[in-house]
């Protein structure tokens, strides 16, 4: 039988098959979830509670954390959520944007910059001790992605304020200690402030061999900062045209104007600066947007 013969035969059956497809094509989700990254889950109060250790650098790394940048607002044409180039100590079309904005003398200006200010975020290897929400995260490695405030309280342990205070290096394997976070919502934001480290103790009962298997299971953190994990400047700065709306010629050049208003002389006084980091809160749900696909 032909080809042309079997579809015509088969034709109320490829009506049927093409059916079923579709439901399972409707049923089907897209997950941008990165199930490296570890997130502690909070129940209706908003309350929140976990224990985890931080881990040491991997091997060929310096640091047991990277810094990322980011932005993440809605315009006119759709959502902006990406890395930002100054994560790489270069320029980024939001950062000028935003620069000009916030120099304009306008309250305006100022408003619309504060909105599409970047976001600051850490990011360190760590092994989840306790995990109630989720048990079966107990004594497995994640990525884990957390804001100033908390990266605030691993400094202190570093650096003590007062001379009665010992230092102590908390992605040590042997030497560190468990940190318990303590998650609250306070007027409506989320508060990390009781979050504590614990005691100074081993990791694994100091079980070389558990350790060595634990650090092998550990991921690059300067990965995550490569520059193909960030788009070009001209990439980002269509992008951004686009959310904001500028589709006309007319409207390129009032951003191209606002963009020329950066004062060459003191390029670190902007609002990137000053406004470096929001609320926990706002973190969050910049990375709920990112994970929906918004």
């Amino acid at each position: 039988m032909s080809s042309f013969a079997s579809l015509k035969q088969n034709r109320n059956a490829t009506i049927a098959n093409l059916t079923a497809e579709l439901e399972k094509t409707q049923q089907q989700t897209v997950s941008y979830i990165d199930d490296r990254y570890w997130k502690p889950e909070r129940d209706k109060s908003g309350n929140g509670y976990a224990v985890i250790r931080f881990l040491p650098q991997t091997e060929g790394e310096d640091l047991p954390w990277v810094r990322i940048f980011s932005h993440g607002f809605q315009g006119p044409g759709g959502w902006y959520i990406e890395n930002s180039l100054t994560t790489l100590n270069q320029k980024d079309p939001v950062s000028e944007f935003n620069t000009g904005l916030w120099n304009n003398g306008t309250e305006a200006g100022k408003e619309q910059a504060r909105k599409q200010k970047r976001r600051l975020n850490y990011v360190s290897n760590i092994m989840v001790i306790k995990d109630p929400a989720n048990p079966d995260n107990e004594g497995k490695s994640f990525l884990y992605r957390y804001g100033k405030r908390i990266f605030d309280k691993i400094n202190d342990t570093m650096n003590p304020e007062f001379q009665d205070e010992t230092p102590m290096n908390p992605f040590d394997y042997w030497e560190g200690a468990d940190f318990k976070l303590k998650i609250r919502t306070v007027d409506g934001f989320v508060n990390y402030d009781r979050s504590e480290f614990d005691a100074t103790t081993a990791i694994l009962d100091g079980d070389d061999a558990k350790l060595e298997e634990l650090y092998n299971k550990q991921y690059s953190l300067q990965e995550l900062v490569a520059p193909n994990q960030f788009k070009t400047f001209d990439e980002l700065k269509a992008k951004l045209e686009r959310v904001l709306g500028f589709e006309a010629d007319s409207d390129r050049v009032k951003f191209e104007a606002v963009e020329e208003s950066v004062d060459a002389a003191e390029p670190e006084i902007s609002v990137e600066s000053t406004y470096e980091e929001g609320s926990e809160e706002e973190t969050l749900s910049y990375f709920k947007k990112l994970a929906e696909g918004e």
